[in-house]
């Protein structure tokens, strides 16, 4: 991805604290975990602006290591290209895959979810949806203005990384450089979760850092804390 593509991106997520299912800033009242997840085995180097699928780089990288981790080839080189790219573009930011590789876990099994698999593009099938958010059984209430035609309906969180849809309008963007931007392709949306946590956490090195990040993304302690153990785990380069 072009840094200016990226700028563009960061320069969106200002407008996202409203809009975000569970956005929120860290505050004293919530603990911060006094260690950060290891980021995992070191990324190679990409091309970041290969055509077609620069995470196809990361094959033999990935390979190596999903087996152990229990998840796709395909899902592992996702998390691991959005990483390198925010380390490239965000020198600052210190994102690690295994928080991306934790994140996805949680929110949809690595691409897995309820029988979905995922292709060789990064492509999810069929479309992982979450919940109707109208505020009932503990869900915030969203409403999605984009049907058309049709009236208003409410919002579900969608695709492998389980983005709202007007967040995902502001801050989706294209891992693949061919235009297309897609919640339900995983390159794109794995990139995009690591903008918005780099945006949003700062350095994710410090655990106030990461703690912010992780609450941006879910606005739960419990969800924060199990990503924590699931990125660990990747880290020591098992599963749970």
């Amino acid at each position: 991805m072009s840094p200016a593509r990226w700028l563009r991106a960061v320069a969106l997520v200002s407008l996202l604290a409203t809009l975000m299912a569970s956005a929120c800033l860290w505050s004293p009242t919530i603990p911060i975990p006094e260690v950060v997840p290891p980021a995992g085995d070191s990324v190679p180097d990409v091309d970041t602006h290969l055509r077609g699928r620069p995470a196809d780089q990361l094959q033999s990288w990935a390979a190596q290591r999903a087996p152990a981790l229990g998840m796709p080839v395909v899902a592992l080189e996702a998390y691991a290209y959005a990483a390198k790219v925010a380390q490239v573009e965000n020198q600052k930011c210190h994102l690690g895959w295994t928080t991306l590789a934790g994140i996805g876990m949680v929110e949809s099994h690595n691409s897995t979810y309820r029988g979905a698999t995922i292709a060789p593009n990064g492509d999810v099938r069929p479309p992982i949806r979450g919940v109707r958010l109208d505020g009932s059984h503990g869900t915030i209430e969203i409403v999605d203005d984009s049907t058309d035609p049709g009236p208003p309906d409410y919002a579900r969180a969608m695709g492998p990384m389980q983005f709202i849809p007007e967040t995902w309008r502001l801050y989706g963007v294209d891992a693949h450089n061919d235009g297309v931007v897609s919640p339900d392709n995983l390159d794109d949306a794995a990139l995009s979760a690591a903008g918005y946590l780099c945006y949003r956490g700062g350095d994710l090195s410090t655990p106030r850092g990461w703690m912010a990040a992780l609450l941006a993304y879910n606005n739960s302690r419990l969800y924060a804390r199990t990503v924590r153990r699931w990125a660990i785990a990747y880290a020591s380069g098992h599963t749970l």
